[in-house]
């Protein structure tokens, strides 16, 4: 993006309980993150203590200026309204997923067809974590899922503990962004 471009956009992290939104967000923002996590009162779906019932908020800030307000999404499909909520402007979308859970190119499908419709030009980047434990799938199997419904995403292997990681995932949709931009496709 050129300097003037240099403005305020928003970027969804969105994706399963349990994918690391919350945590992702709080790796890259440079402000302290606000998130809506309570007790998770459905251990048997999911082990995990806490859980996103409103949203996460983040924010940084590019090198030309620009701002980017992150948001992250609650992952249990009984808050599904916050989905459409958080998808509204949003610039582009970062679908992260647990290669580990044998459900995850279904849940690839589910965040893509929530998703995809609020984004302009289709916007998209998936981050794929724990790739590396046993019987995962690997980021292969997610971009052949996207190849046969016709999208073209980058699908990269994450660990959304490490700030390294996560912003190569905003880096490489605010790319995507700039070659929109650059082709005159955003507007």
């Amino acid at each position: 993006m050129s300097d003037v471009d240099a403005e305020e956009f928003k970027i969804v992290f969105t994706g399963p309980m349990g994918a690391g939104k919350t945590t992702a967000i709080a790796a890259i923002s440079e402000v302290e993150p606000v998130n809506t996590e309570v007790e998770n009162s459905d251990r048997v779906a999911n082990a995990k203590e806490s859980t996103t019932v409103g949203f996460d908020f983040g924010r940084i800030t590019l090198a030309d200026g620009s701002i980017v307000r992150l948001y992250g999404t609650p992952g249990q499909p009984r808050y599904r309204f916050m989905w459409d909520i958080l998808g509204r402007g949003a610039a582009g979308v970062i679908i992260l997923l647990d290669a580990s859970e044998p459900g995850a190119l279904v849940q690839l499908d589910v965040f893509v067809d929530a998703f995809l419709p609020h984004v302009v030009h289709g916007a998209l980047v998936v981050g794929v974590g724990r790739t590396d434990l046993p019987d995962s799938q690997g980021t292969d199997a997610f971009a052949a899922r996207l190849d046969a419904r016709g999208i073209v995403a980058p699908v990269l292997s994450v660990d959304v503990r490490r700030r390294a990681d996560v912003t190569m995932l905003v880096r490489t949709l605010v790319c995507i962004l700039a070659s929109h931009a650059t082709h005159g496709a955003v507007a």
